[in-house]
């Protein structure tokens, strides 16, 4: 019964961060999760285990998540639309002080 079973293997954090980095190239490059698990021999849940976890101190190849990326672009668009806004009061300030100087002239 034992000899049907594989035996399973731990990796360490340094193989964890560098499948990661592989597996973020592979999909970059527009592979399948199946297709990334496949080369890198581990299952799809292993993989998805993986990129869940929590980063761990001292590893660099962590990637930063999808959902981290979202916000901190939401963030960016809200301080952009602001900046936008305020420009384009001031232009209309800028534009009425024009027009009412040429009045008075």
């Amino acid at each position: 019964m034992q000899a049907a079973m594989a035996k399973r293997k731990r990796h360490t954090r340094l193989e964890i961060a560098t499948k990661l980095a592989q597996a973020n190239d592979l999909a970059t490059h527009g592979k399948l999760q199946s297709e990334i698990a496949r080369t890198l021999g581990v299952s799809v849940m292993t993989l998805h285990r993986w990129r869940k976890a929590p980063p761990v101190q001292g590893q660099p190849f962590r990637a930063r998540r999808g959902g981290d990326r979202i916000a901190e672009l939401q963030l960016e668009n809200s301080r952009l639309r602001r900046l936008v806004t305020d420009l384009l009061l001031e232009k209309i300030k800028l534009e009425e002080a024009t027009k009412s100087q040429r009045s008075v002239a």
